[in-house]
């Protein structure tokens, strides 16, 4: 089925106080969405070395709660259609909380079943934060999309940036106790956020949304979740593997933190503004090649550049990914006629999306354990991007998905 242009349908207002509370709820929660995965991958090599985990082990404990971020993005419509949106995010952040907490307690079979846990939590708060935004801010999408997405690099920085000195300063070389810390927010949150939740009323979904159709038919829509899926697994690679890539050229654990930690800082200034910019353009198609362009030549850099670069380049990468990251994000909202259908594209892109970036840092991991060393990757980036130019462009066309079995819309 082609896609259709057609105008957006008027949302329902709410009062500003509650627009206020709503959006500092909303950072506080997209904080907490990726120091699983930052904290965990500048430790790495402390992890496989004081539990005997192989490479080929690394790399499943790096790929399996991104498999999680897939899989159970897909019942996170149904769930908040079930028990309502707000309180179903209050799940997902329990889960977040005892996962990120619990996860290096006792063991390796705990620290995978409990990555995996997180992982499933995280998966359903990011499918419902785009439609609480649609939803709820209807007129500020492109900032509110901007300000949420730069929490989500924030807490992934902070987590890359600050684990490695919280194991050697606080807590006297203990990984386990690095990694539990990232908990405490999740669990602050979590209470912060429960009295608005149980209180929140369960708007049953028009009868019309609650019949949405299916988009898996809709060009628009894979194309959206692919641009996703392929930022996501470069991210994902970076997020998991650069700090390790960077000792393995020579650089300190601490140093190899920072730089990484600098990339995804670097995210917070693009975040913030790539939605705005976006919104300005008439299509997006030129904004996500260059953006994957970008990404391709910084990473590529850390790789093979003399060191005494790593710091632009490192700069350089995250310029690219903090706005491409935002950028599908906005994707998600501009490409869809209202919340539900909001929601419904959020899933799709980020279900199949991370099931895709599940599979790079695998890869990554297989690779450098068959080969010894990250360079033999240099291909598999240029892979990734090319998709991801490619998928942007279709993605970045000025129309609306349209689902299977929805009512048709006059075009615009």
């Amino acid at each position: 089925m082609k896609s259709s242009t057609h105008p957006l349908p008027s949302q329902p207002a709410i009062s500003r106080t509650r627009q206020v509370l709503l959006a500092l709820c909303i950072c506080l929660i997209a904080f907490n969405l990726r120091p699983l995965f930052g904290s965990l991958s500048v430790v790495l090599p402390d992890v496989m070395r004081d539990t005997a985990l192989s490479p080929t082990g690394a790399s499943f404990l790096t790929m399996l709660p991104l498999l999680c971020l897939g899989v159970f993005a897909a019942p996170a419509p149904a769930l908040a259609r079930r028990f309502g949106t707000e309180r179903t995010v209050l799940g997902g952040l329990v889960l977040i909380a005892v996962g990120v907490l619990f996860r290096s307690s006792a063991g390796l079979p705990v620290l995978f079943a409990l990555s995996a846990l997180a992982g499933a939590g995280i998966a359903v708060v990011n499918v419902l934060l785009p439609g609480l935004v649609k939803r709820d801010f209807a007129t500020r999408s492109a900032m509110m999309t901007g300000i949420y997405t730069l929490c989500v690099c924030a807490g992934a920085s902070g987590a890359t940036a600050f684990t490695v000195p919280i194991e050697r300063h606080v807590f006297d070389g203990s990984w386990v106790m690095a990694l539990a810390v990232w908990g405490v927010p999740a669990v602050a949150v979590a209470l912060l956020w429960a009295p608005w939740a149980l209180n929140a009323p369960h708007q049953r979904p028009a009868a019309n949304a609650a019949r949405a159709g299916s988009l898996l038919r809709d060009r628009l829509a894979w194309q959206v979740t692919g641009f996703m899926g392929l930022q996501s697994t470069l991210a994902f690679i970076v997020l998991g593997w650069l700090a390790p890539l960077l000792r393995e050229r020579g650089l300190d654990g601490a140093e190899a933190g920072y730089v990484a930690a600098l990339s995804i800082l670097t995210q917070l200034a693009t975040c913030l503004v790539t939605p705005s910019i976006a919104a300005r353009f008439r299509d997006q198609r030129a904004f996500a090649v260059a953006l994957a362009a970008l990404i391709l030549v910084a990473m590529l850099a850390l790789m093979f550049a003399p060191l005494g670069g790593r710091w632009f380049w490192a700069v350089l990468l995250g310029c690219g990914q903090g706005g491409a990251f935002a950028l599908a994000l906005s994707l998600i909202v501009m490409r869809s006629p209202d919340a539900a259908v909001t929601a419904q594209l959020s899933a799709m892109a980020q279900g199949w999306g991370y099931v895709v970036a599940a599979s790079g840092p695998l890869l990554a991991g297989l690779i450098r354990a068959w080969t010894g060393g990250f360079q033999s990757i240099a291909l598999l980036l240029v892979a990734l991007a090319a998709g991801m130019a490619w998928a942007g462009w279709g993605a970045g066309r000025r129309m609306l998905v349209q689902p299977a079995q929805a009512v048709s819309r006059p075009a615009a």
